[in-house]
């Protein structure tokens, strides 16, 4: 294995409110236009793993604050409604990377990934892969999780840097997952001290220097693994030891971590991405830097998700709503909000679309450009499950939600904790809502053979999920 070299460190919100169901209006998002000419923005995409909606103090954390991403969304927009394409992480990866629903690839029936050899296709077009045909810089900094060498990974699918884990998780200190040592420089794997945070931090930073240098626009991809198990902050090296000496223990320690820790994970990213943003305005490219800061799914253990009920692979809104902001100071609003329910996937034609990139028809994008769509855009969203054969469906502010056998139908505008089933009362909006999610599934691959294969059926419901009695 090769010793990575290490890398130094040079170094009145206004609030505008969109109607539920609207896009952002044509004006707040043109009136800046003649400012960036013809040039093609930069992007830089963040993705948390595991952070639930409310784990920014800018959207209601409670315990401590996150004063760099409180910054990010005051000065641009605080999306309200939006959504992951799934409750776990490589449908949704899957669904980000193709602008796709997940379900139309094998890889994003796996949740999660299985040991079979299943991956993201080297021949499936992606936003950075449209990106860099037309002359973007690309790098991913982080997570890949969508299949292993030698025949999937970032550099198979669109980016032209890869700097990180290939696996769902990994130790913070030891850089370890479940399969065993699991850091790389782009296809070759590597050891290098340090809290797994800052390291990602630190390769970012070096990436933006990189391409900030050359004349192209550049994509950058980070992917951080906070706050996803193991529950380790940056003094918690002794815990990585732990783990990694005792026989009775693995990265997963449902016996780890606490409120503290989490916090202290959080803020660490948070000052990363501090960063960044401090980088790209010493630099003098942050006008023309579109930066957007997300989770890959609801919250986990110790993830704080008001006003929502549900974590992690359930499709309650607290598995599936999660923080997100974007921020274009060429193009966007300062201090916006928009309570347009949106998707992962949404977020690959936004971004082909800034660029001046026409995705192919063949690509067929299940995604929407946020951007650039008309304030009369209605649509259902639709989301699947293997574990406990769930489904869900959003349309305006109706939901309809299957788990574990029974059957929902929410008004979330009245009732985002999802406690009053609305079915009986309202059986035509349930039984529309039911049809329209059944016609979807069926242009979807089917799953039911795989989840049968995973002794999914033979779930134990909980009892939260039991249908109310007489």
């Amino acid at each position: 294995m090769t010793k990575a070299a290490p890398f130094t460190d040079s170094v009145t919100r206004r609030t505008f409110v969109v109607g539920s169901g609207a896009l952002m209006t044509s004006a707040c998002v043109h009136r800046l236009e003649a400012r960036t000419g013809d040039r093609r923005p930069n992007i830089v995409f963040i993705m948390a793993d595991d952070l639930g909606y409310a784990d920014l103090s800018c959207y209601g954390r409670r315990d401590y604050e996150t004063p760099h991403l409180d910054r990010l969304a005051a000065e641009g927009t605080r999306y309200l409604d939006a959504y992951s394409n799934s409750p776990v992480c490589s449908a949704t990866r899957t669904a980000l990377i193709t602008g796709r629903y997940q379900y139309r690839l094998p890889v994003g029936l796996e949740e999660p990934l299985s040991s079979r050899p299943v991956g993201l296709p080297p021949s499936q077009p992606t936003f950075p892969s449209l990106l860099r045909q037309a002359g973007y810089r690309t790098a991913l900094v982080g997570k890949w999780h969508l299949g292993r060498l030698p025949d999937y990974g970032p550099l198979q699918s669109g980016y032209e840097h890869f700097w990180g884990y290939r696996a769902g998780g990994v130790d913070y200190f030891t850089h370890a997952g479940m399969g065993g040592a699991d850091l790389w420089d782009q296809d070759v794997p590597i050891e290098q001290d340090g809290y797994l945070t800052d390291l990602l931090g630190e390769r970012a930073l070096a990436m933006i220097d990189t391409f900030a240098a050359g004349p192209d626009p550049f994509l950058l991809s980070l992917h951080f693994s906070a706050p996803h198990w193991p529950f380790e902050g940056p003094d918690d090296e002794a815990e990585a030891i732990r783990i990694a000496t005792d026989p009775n223990s693995n990265i997963v320690h449902f016996d780890g971590g606490g409120m503290a820790t989490f916090a202290a994970m959080v803020q660490r990213m948070d000052q990363q991405v501090g960063r960044i943003m401090n980088r790209l305005d010493q630099l003098g490219i942050a006008d023309n830097t579109i930066v957007v800061f997300t989770s890959d799914n609801g919250g986990e253990r110790f993830s704080d998700t008001w006003p929502f009920s549900g974590r992690k692979t359930e499709l309650l809104e607290g598995g599936i709503r999660v923080p997100c902001i974007a921020r274009w100071p060429a193009r966007l609003s300062a201090g916006s909000e928009s309570a347009l329910p949106c998707l992962s996937m949404d977020w690959a034609p936004t971004f082909l679309a800034a660029a001046g990139i026409a995705a192919p028809a063949s690509l067929g994008l299940d995604g929407i450009d946020l951007w650039r769509q008309g304030v009369d855009v209605e649509r259902t969203l639709f989301w699947r499950m293997k574990w406990m054969m769930q489904e869900a469906s959003r349309k305006g502010n109706w939901k309809y939600l299957k788990i574990g056998g029974n059957t929902f139908l929410f008004d979330l505008a009245n009732d985002p904790l999802e406690k009053a089933n609305l079915k009986l009362r309202q059986p035509e909006r349930f039984a529309a809502m039911e049809a329209e999610y059944r016609a979807w599934n069926a242009s979807m691959l089917p799953i039911s053979a795989e989840s049968e294969a995973h002794g999914f059926t033979a779930v134990q419901l909980p009892d939260r999920y039991a249908p109310p009695g007489p």
